[in-house]
């Protein structure tokens, strides 16, 4: 899958999140996809904590190793969803951020 599939979905799935809660405005849109961020960072995060097994035992007894992937995806589709709403331009965003890297090491 390339970036650009990734971006078509961030717009359909914008659209479809804007058509089930019609009554919200920018600001609240924005507000609402930044915590579900941070759910979702939340998840990642105890997904982690399995995966290295450092949870309790009841929780490491249900972990479920193909869930991490499904956390990360989540963690970076509500992300891509915040930029889509704020107008953000991920592709230019992601060139110049990995163009400033690259020259630390050169």
């Amino acid at each position: 899958m390339e970036l650009k599939d990734i971006q078509k979905f961030i717009k359909k799935e914008d659209a479809r999140l804007r058509k089930k809660f019609p009554n919200e405005d920018r600001r609240t849109c924005t507000l609402a996809r930044m915590v579900k961020i941070s759910e979702e960072t939340g998840e990642l995060a105890d997904e982690v904590l399995n995966h290295v097994s450092m949870q309790r035992k009841d929780k490491l007894d249900a972990y479920d190793k193909n869930n991490l992937s499904h956390e990360f995806a989540d963690v970076i589709l509500t992300t891509l969803l915040l930029a889509e709403v704020m107008d953000v331009d991920i592709e230019k965003a992601l060139k110049e951020k990995i163009k400033k890297i690259n020259k630390r090491y050169k």
